[in-house]
């Protein structure tokens, strides 16, 4: 039998989740059991690796110590690996005995969670221990203390050793409809693998430095394509349908740079400058290239929202009679 113990403390000497443990690993090797041990904080930087040491063990133990509220992050850290890396399917077969010993308020809350946690993540429930203990001494002097945790640490290996079952719980069946893994696609080698790149600093910083570069260059492509005004004002040139009799100054800001157009019967002309003219239309690129096509008029863009427009309306609804692009 082989059991590992996941310790989420921050490792001080009067540490009172330690002192519990070590007397548990000690009676546990006892009964030949085989004892693992993981310092979560020391091995904070491949904590999405340790997932893979599940394999081979038959219970844990996870065992954390609250000093002001919760679990702590190192635990939630190894538990948030577990539902994205693990093996779920031999996961689900193993037994975890939750320890909890604070000192201040909230030992029976953080077992409750770890045991919650478990169970979601589809593996067995055990019998775990809590308490208040304000200081290591009150642990080491109370031989009724000792007692209780070798009971309990026997506990432990009776239950994992004769594979008792237990009633199913309501959350590990709402985790069949609600709580779905991103990746269950993934066969656990393929998670023990992006756990493994997870873990490596240096490939998760070149990812990000590939990932920037690439937005970068799409968005210079987007970019260009939607503010090209050059192309925008040609196509208007093109389909420019004179009214006679008719002038007009507007004020076109596409992907905020603006572009002022004069109509003056037959004639039109454009600066790429920003001025005042006797009505405003404020659109994207995108809406933009979906006037020019034929698949949008200006008129509809505005009434759709996906254009904003300051002045006459009467002057609005002139622009799809000034620019025929179907």
């Amino acid at each position: 039998m082989k059991i590992n113990i996941y310790y989420g403390g921050r490792g001080l000497m009067d540490d009172p989740t330690l002192y519990v443990i070590n007397k548990m690993q000690t009676v546990l090797e006892e009964l030949n059991v085989r004892v693992e041990r993981y310092m979560l904080g020391e091995l904070r930087n491949t904590i999405t690796t340790l997932p893979q040491t599940l394999k081979d063990a038959d219970g844990v133990i996870l065992a954390t110590t609250v000093e002001w509220y919760g679990i702590g992050g190192y635990m939630q850290q190894f538990l948030d690996a577990c539902w994205l890396y693990a093996d779920k399917e031999k996961l689900s077969k193993i037994y975890m005995s939750p320890v909890v010993m604070s000192t201040t308020y909230g030992e029976r809350e953080a077992k409750l969670s770890l045991s919650t946690a478990w169970e979601i993540l589809g593996g067995r429930p055990c019998s775990g221990m809590c308490g208040y203990i304000a200081s290591t001494a009150a642990l080491e002097m109370n031989d009724e203390y000792t007692t209780l945790i070798e009971k309990k640490a026997e506990n432990i290996y009776r239950t994992i050793n004769q594979k008792f079952t237990s009633f199913p719980a309501s959350n590990q069946a709402v985790k069949q409809t609600v709580s779905v893994s991103q990746n269950t696609e993934l066969t656990p080698k393929e998670s023990e693998q992006l756990a493994q790149y997870a873990a490596d600093d240096t490939y998760v910083k070149q990812q990000k430095e590939d990932i920037k570069e690439l937005a970068n260059m799409f968005r210079g492509m987007m970019g260009k394509e939607a503010s090209d005004l050059d192309g925008y004002i040609n196509k208007m040139k093109e389909h420019f349908s004179p009214l006679p009799g008719f002038k007009a100054i507007y004020k076109i800001v596409i992907d905020d740079k603006p572009v002022m157009m004069k109509v003056q019967a037959s004639d039109i002309s454009f600066e790429k400058t920003s001025g005042k003219g006797d009505v405003e239309l404020v659109l994207s690129g995108e809406t933009m290239n979906e006037i020019i096509s034929g698949r949008m008029t200006f008129q509809r863009a505005f009434m759709g929202g996906s254009m904003t427009f300051k002045g006459e309306f009467g002057i609005l609804r002139s622009m799809d009679e000034l620019f025929t692009f179907m």
